[in-house]
């Protein structure tokens, strides 16, 4: 099964939309390695056609569903080897990458491997957690790490942080030494400009739990579906390269609420892009 609207083979396709199955370093609930395959599944349950954007994923969009890349258990740093080696392709062919998680710690390789190709490459990041520990119970790699893991080469004043609201005290000295916490997405676009790459990172859980239950690490006080659509429009005109959704835990939300709203925010971020 693939995800509704796409096409039967990867040739002329911009768009290509993968799944890292990766949930190693879960420090509260698991089971995000099984976030792609129930996404492709329930995105039968909503329409192609995106009423916001104008917008059919099936009829004006050319992407590709090449479903998800096998991965080892219990070995952290071989998973993260092979995540890096099979997105750095899709970069490479200057292809957008749609990166369906699998924990926050996949998204290290994925930015690394954008990084190799496009090495002016902004960050953008919404989460509920800063994620920017420089270890997390002995462990440097962790989905509490990643963002500190991936600043080790990125640097900071191209790193753009949105909607963060729980860490340690010593990383929000780290964001406000750092300038890394932002407000005014206008801003950031600015700064950027439109012919700089962008990656955006996106931790499911930057949504209040009673939007989307189905995370390991739920976190009170988050924003609304439309508030998170609304800003990442915003970066419409800017040079997105790659995208990822991480962290949703499918079996923690019975309803499968968390999961349709993945699926609506994958086909809103492909009308995001097409309205460029």
């Amino acid at each position: 099964m693939r995800f509704m609207g796409s096409k039967k083979s990867i040739e002329n396709c911009k768009i290509v939309l993968r799944g890292y199955p990766f949930d190693g370093t879960a420090s509260f609930k698991s089971g995000q390695r099984f976030a792609p395959a129930d996404v492709r599944l329930n995105s039968e349950g909503i329409e192609t056609y995106s009423p916001l954007f104008d917008v059919d994923i099936e009829q004006d969009i050319n992407f590709y569903d090449a479903k998800d890349l096998s991965l080892p258990f219990g070995n952290t740093e071989k998973a993260l080897q092979l995540i890096e080696e099979d997105s750095k392709k899709y970069f490479e062919q200057g292809r957008i990458l749609f990166g369906i998680g699998g924990e926050h710690l996949v998204t290290l390789p994925l930015v690394k491997a954008c990084y190799s190709v496009y090495p002016d490459l902004h960050l953008i990041h919404f989460d509920a957690h800063a994620d920017l520990r420089e270890e997390y119970l002995g462990e440097k790699l962790s989905h509490a790490t990643v963002m500190r893991r991936i600043l080790d080469f990125l640097p900071a004043n191209r790193f753009h942080q949105f909607f963060i609201r729980s860490g340690t005290k010593d990383e929000f000295n780290f964001m406000k030494e750092n300038k890394t916490l932002k407000k005014n997405p206008e801003n950031v676009v600015r700064l950027i400009g439109e012919k700089a790459p962008v990656y955006i990172t996106i931790d499911m859980d930057v949504l209040d739990p009673s939007v989307f239950p189905g995370t390991g690490t739920p976190e009170p006080g988050g924003i609304d579906f439309n508030t998170l659509i609304d800003t990442i429009s915003r970066f419409k005109n800017l040079n997105i390269v790659g995208i990822d959704f991480m962290e949703l835990s499918p079996d923690i939300d019975n309803t499968e609420i968390s999961t349709i709203t993945v699926c609506k925010l994958i086909r809103e971020c492909m009308g995001v892009i097409h309205a460029k």
